[in-house]
């Protein structure tokens, strides 16, 4: 259920109008992760999003990251819903917000067929399964044994067609969008109301060179355009199959990529808070696929945190 005492204003304010978002914590160890958590932190940004693939389990991540730190909002965008069944997930949830009040946001999704195909699972219809899941996480609020927190943390969808943002807004506290350019961002803010959280994702490069921010922008945008949930929605933003060839063409890699000075970065992030977002999860690509942008998040955060 979305929650009825959920105040998204307040969330807002907690989470900040930008955070970081970063996939690549995975390849760094513990020790590593702790200190740029803290770094984060000093900076003076408020949240870290990261995700699920098949690397760290998110909820034991997202303990990591909280313990690290003193008052850093961590996000799960996402907890792929196919990894735990609907009471783990809840009970993980709770746990957290608990240990961590007013500190933990969850965020989940229907992931994609290739990252269940990794599992042994069959990707079912993603909007019924996913309506049934929240029914089931509904459920195990009312017979969750332990300790609860005094509220509960918000419960946020990844969702990218009208179906699913709709669904999040009737179910959830919000949605986190990824992949998506501002014009999306202001559809999704029609369809949640305005009593939801809208976060979406913004990648970047800092570059101003054209041939080397756009070669670091299409390894991204290469993964992603494999992927159907992405390439459907985006052709309802204008794009087309022959755009998503090799990696995109450089409209589409411009579109989803901002890269250039770090005022060019926080222009776009500011074109999704105009659109409606609340909060704007910014993430950084450097030339090391494995790399820890830490330098490029210290240098980005007067800008972005002055939005």
């Amino acid at each position: 259920m979305a929650g009825d005492t959920f105040d998204a204003r307040t969330w807002a304010t907690r989470l900040g109008r930008v955070g970081v978002w970063t996939g690549q914590l995975d390849y760094s160890a513990a020790d590593v992760v702790r200190e740029a958590a803290r770094e984060i932190e000093a900076s003076g940004y408020r949240a870290i999003w990261t995700g699920e693939a098949v690397g760290r389990e998110v909820l034991t991540a997202a303990q990591l990251l909280l313990a690290s730190t003193d008052s850093l909002v961590v996000a799960t965008g996402i907890a792929n819903v196919w990894a735990r069944d609907a009471l783990a997930t809840a009970a993980g949830q709770l746990a957290l917000g608990e240990a961590y009040p007013d500190r933990f946001v969850l965020g989940i999704g229907v992931s994609h067929k290739p990252l269940l195909d990794v599992r042994g699972e069959d990707y079912r219809t993603p909007l019924t399964f996913m309506r049934d899941y929240l029914d089931g996480m509904d459920s195990a609020y009312g017979v969750y044994r332990a300790v609860p927190p005094a509220a509960r943390p918000p419960r946020l969808l990844a969702a990218l067609g009208p179906k699913m943002v709709a669904l999040a807004a009737e179910r959830a506290d919000g949605a986190h969008t990824y992949f998506v350019p501002p014009e999306h961002t202001a559809v999704a803010r029609e369809i949640l109301g305005p009593n939801r959280l809208l976060v979406p994702e913004q990648v970047c490069v800092l570059s101003d060179d054209a041939t080397v921010a756009r070669e670091i922008a299409r390894r991204h945008t290469t993964s992603y355009l494999r992927l159907p949930n992405y390439t459907t929605n985006l052709q309802r933003f204008g794009f087309e199959p022959a755009d998503f060839a090799d990696g995109g063409n450089d409209r589409l890699v411009d579109t989803i990529c901002v890269w250039g000075s770090i005022d060019a970065v926080a222009a776009r992030v500011k074109a999704h808070l105009d659109a409606g977002a609340d909060h704007v999860a910014v993430q950084v690509l450097v030339d090391d696929r494995r790399g820890l942008p830490r330098q490029e998040w210290a240098e980005l955060a007067p800008a972005l945190l002055a939005l």
